[in-house]
């Protein structure tokens, strides 16, 4: 790589917005971010025009579910299909792998499966289950970047729900570490089986789970001043506690995600098992209360929750919402979905670097290095096309499996180029070069 990378456009999604100017790279970092006429003289500029420049985007909530459940996704395509959506950072989640991560001894193995197949950075969040409390210390030691919890069935057996007492056990640790935990907010009760129909399905999980495990959660986090990070937000119902909750001081975030942004369950099909994930796609009015609490600032940020399986297990045939997979592989497709819907709604590209970049690598305690646009970070960069509209097709996603809800779907945006660290790793529509990404494990 030279000494000096200059890329440069008329707009460079800055956290102090839009600028028309240069970003200067040298040895993988930024040196400087400079109008048009501080580009040092004769040094050569890869100048992309009106198309913008965004931070690397992090998404901190990803299922690999490498190893022993490669078959499902793995580092190789996980990392690729990041790459071509824009993604230069993601989380790995502790589940769905063989074996789950929740000790050091299993930390290890996933690192040992990232061997030569990473196309960008992966970083690791460490699980809490029954019983593991002990481990959360040296699982920090060794490098995780948050601990995750389900209160519900995580939907494979060797990685249960954590309870209340679990919980009581964990905070403590996670407050003195200041460490997030990331909870999966469902509290299981009464509700009908799903069956064919997607009404079924969202009745079998009803807000009022949410809003329950949220309240929890909530509580807790005041007892304990433990970072609490909610995933996957979809009930609307719980916005004005967690503002207040917000307002009080809390060290409390959210996420979304962009199925929950650009789905409505009105006009999810019957048997369409494509859409079922765990909460629910809910109602119209309730995708649009989401986007009032990114407005606003309620929601943090917002994550992919890519949860892929084999076609088979998403029971197509069949129909049948209650034993289908629940989970919408989406690394790809994530930030053009939001921009489709961001876009629509008056809402800009700084906005969705904040969601998608900046928030969320905060979150993770990651943005010393990256998240944003700005000198002393990481050349991590994205070349995107706001104005590019296109229709989403199975067979050219690079993710393991191509069966996505998004199938047939035009979006609005589209990603031309990512770089890592100031090298060209994906471009329209090919990878290049060797895989350069690399594990991520937090100083401690």
């Amino acid at each position: 790589m030279p000494d000096l990378v200059i890329i440069a456009s008329r707009r460079v999604v800055t956290p102090d917005g839009e600028q028309d100017g240069a970003i200067l790279i040298r040895d993988g970092r930024i040196d400087a971010v400079v109008p048009r006429a501080r580009i040092p003289a004769g040094a050569p500029v890869e100048d992309f025009g009106r198309l913008a420049i965004l931070p690397g985007l992090v998404d901190p909530h990803v299922h690999v579910n490498e190893p022993g459940r490669t078959e499902w996704e793995g580092f190789d395509t996980a990392t690729r299909a990041a790459a071509a959506g824009g993604i230069t950072t993601l989380v790995d989640m502790p589940l769905n792998s063989t074996p789950v991560t929740t000790d050091v001894a299993a930390l290890r193995q996933k690192l040992a499966a990232t061997t030569g197949k990473l196309s960008v950075d992966v970083a690791f969040h460490g699980g809490l289950i029954p019983g593991n409390a002990g481990d959360l210390e040296s699982l920090i030691d060794a490098g995780v970047v948050g601990i995750k919890a389900f209160l519900v069935h995580s939907g494979i057996d060797d990685f249960p729900n954590a309870t209340e007492p679990d919980l009581h056990a964990a905070m403590p640790i996670l407050a003195r570490r200041n460490v997030p935990l990331l909870v999966h907010a469902e509290l299981d009760g009464d509700a009908p089986k799903a069956g064919r129909t997607y009404a079924s399905y969202l009745a079998s999980r009803p807000r009022h789970w949410e809003n329950r495990a949220v309240r929890l959660l909530i509580r807790l986090c005041r007892e304990f001043r433990c970072p609490v990070h909610i995933v996957h937000l979809s009930s609307s119902d719980v916005l004005d506690e967690l503002s207040a909750a917000k307002s009080e001081g809390l060290p409390l975030t959210v996420e979304t995600c962009p199925h929950y942004l650009f789905f409505d369950a009105e006009r999810i099909a019957e048997g369409d098992t494509r859409f079922k994930c765990a909460p629910p796609i809910r109602e119209a009015e309730n995708r649009e209360r989401l986007w009032e609490g990114l407005r606003s600032g309620v929601i943090d940020l917002i994550a992919s929750d890519h949860s892929p399986c084999p076609p088979e297990m998403k029971r197509l045939e069949s129909g049948d919402f209650a034993t289908a997979w629940g989970g919408i592989a989406s690394l790809q497709l994530g930030l053009c979905a939001v921009w489709t819907q961001a876009s629509a709604r008056g809402l800009g590209l700084v906005d969705l670097a904040r969601w998608m970049a900046q928030s969320p690598a905060r979150m993770v305690r990651l943005d010393s290095s990256r998240g944003a646009i700005a000198p002393g970070r990481d050349a991590n960069l994205v070349v995107f096309d706001p104005e590019a509209r296109w229709n989403v097709s199975g067979p050219s996603l690079l993710h393991r499996h191509k069966l996505t809800p998004y199938e047939g779907v035009e979006l609005a945006g589209r990603v031309r180029a990512t770089y890592l660290r100031g090298r060209k790793i994906y471009e329209d529509g090919r990878m290049i070069g060797s895989a350069s990404g690399q594990p991520l494990l937090a100083p401690r």
